[in-house]
């Protein structure tokens, strides 16, 4: 636990994650602003970019993104079993940094080495940094713990507006390189801020699972293993012994993350000896985990879809200034940072007068708004076939519908994830947790590149279809609030 100083009446501790956690979303968020925009950038002009085909675009980019979040999942296990969270977090951090300066390496091997670090890196850091913030609070602050969610998922957002507006302009204004050097110096800024503070961190997170010294031997020496075959790989991808698809890969990559998660609910449900209760609260994490999935799908379009559909049928002057594309995803973190506390506040009052609703309802409401955020989108194609370029207010609308999903739903996705895996595998729960958000964006960026295929004319049937599987999945949620009830962890 920390000490007794507070931040914001929380422990002091939170200080340093939420600090550390906005420079990494400022370097993360600002760099993935850019990715599609320049991998479909024209290869001749004063701003060059790859010139790569939208499908394939956006089949990398939801590879990437799907990767990042897949990797939390062996990043949770080795702060779990190897080396505490706290250490991970701070390795993690500095691999992000690298990853961002090798991106600033004008050179196509060094972009895919630059997305496979801030890859592994990012592997190492997200999950674990939350499962921090969760062990500064005692077993029975579950309230104080939902707000410190809050509070720490809004770092989340000051530095993805950041990321935005600094990387975005360099990037799109100067050269693409230069933005993807100012994520790597927000990163920096975060390593250094981390080492300074940790202290105030206390021993949460501090240590790994207690076990034998035979036992995490052998681990370490699998994790060896590992990492060296993982080196050869990446050494002899990158030096052209072996290509890829983007788009098949990107297929079976789906496949491939919905079966190891489902095999591991499975797993946890059968063989890790939970008890009864824990049992029924994994059944709830399950049912949380498809409604997250869906959720991202959706939500990732933010950097792939409407992101490229601001460049080519958005009217982005202001004033006669052309604002950088990516600016206008920084509308997502600002309706956060304003709405966090009015929703916190609704979710407070109504737990005050026994209203609270549950999880799977919060659910339901996250992924309600994000099909309605897409029903704007369908007006706005609709406009745009008509007479392109729209103006900004279709897709302001539409991320302030998003906004108020995401805060149904995300904040509350993280502390029950806190709150009901078993103690046991936290670390690795957190893990699964962001794998949904691995397989919502690997479908991102393949509903993107259908969408976009054949312009605006494959858009409408491809945002129809989303919009359709959020109004059932939260159909199903509703009904199966009704059935699962969650309890307190044990003990």
């Amino acid at each position: 636990m920390s000490n007794s100083k507070n931040f914001f009446g929380h422990p002091i501790g939170l200080r340093t994650l939420f600090l550390t956690e906005m420079w990494e979303r400022m370097s993360y968020y600002g760099m993935r602003a850019l990715l599609v925009l320049y991998m479909t950038g024209a290869i001749t002009g004063f701003n060059p970019g790859l010139g790569w085909s939208q499908i394939e675009a956006q089949a990398i980019y939801g590879i990437y993104v799907g990767l990042v979040y897949f990797m939390v999942v062996p990043g949770g296990w080795l702060a779990d079993n190897i080396l505490g969270h706290q250490k991970a977090v701070l390795f993690g951090a500095v691999i992000i940094a690298l990853g961002h300066y090798t991106l600033a390496i004008p050179l196509t091997q060094t972009f895919f080495l630059g997305l496979l670090l801030v890859v592994l890196g990012t592997g190492l850091l997200k999950g674990n940094i939350s499962t921090i913030v969760g062990k500064l609070y005692d077993k029975d602050q579950d309230s104080k713990r939902d707000a410190g969610y809050t509070i720490f998922y809004m770092s989340i957002n000051i530095g993805s507006t950041l990321g935005f507006l600094v990387c975005s302009y360099l990037g799109e204004k100067i050269g693409w390189h230069w933005g993807f050097g100012a994520a790597g110096i927000g990163m920096t800024f975060g390593v250094i801020q981390f080492i300074k503070s940790k202290h105030l961190l206390g021993d949460a997170g501090l240590d790994p699972n207690a076990m034998e010294v035979s036992k995490r031997a052998k681990l370490i020496n699998y994790t060896r293993i590992t990492l060296i075959g993982m080196f050869f790989v990446i050494v002899a991808g990158l030096l052209g012994f072996f290509t890829i698809d983007p788009r098949y890969f990107a297929e079976q990559f789906a496949y491939f993350l919905t079966i190891v998660a489902g095999l591991y609910f499975l797993y946890l449900f059968v063989f890790a000896g939970l008890t009864a209760n824990e049992r029924r609260n994994l059944i709830l994490l399950f049912v949380l985990f498809v409604g997250a999935a869906a959720f991202w799908s959706g939500f990732d379009q933010s950097a792939g879809s409407l992101n490229i559909f601001a460049r080519d049928y958005t009217d982005l002057s202001v004033y006669g200034y052309i604002i950088p594309v990516g600016w206008l995803q920084f509308f997502n973190p600002i309706f956060v940072v304003v709405f966090a506390p009015i929703f916190a506040g609704i979710w407070a009052n109504l737990a005050a007068r026994n209203l609270d609703p549950s999880l799977p309802i919060k659910f339901a409401i996250g992924l309600l708004f994000m099909g309605v955020s897409f029903v704007v989108m369908l007006i706005a194609v609709q406009l745009a076939m008509e007479s392109a370029p729209v103006g900004m207010k279709w897709l302001v609308l539409t991320y302030l519908f998003q906004t108020w999903g995401e805060l149904a739903l995300s904040p509350i996705g993280l502390s029950a994830f806190s709150r009901y895996s078993p103690k046991r595998y936290v670390g690795q729960m957190f893990g699964l947790w962001f794998l949904a958000s691995a397989i919502g964006g690997v479908l991102a960026g393949l509903l993107g590149g259908e969408a976009l295929g054949e312009g605006l004319d494959s858009i409408s049937p491809v945002f129809n279809f989303m919009i359709k599987y959020y109004l059932a999945i939260a159909v199903l949620l509703v009904v199966l609030s009704f059935v699962i009830k969650a309890k307190p962890r044990e003990s």
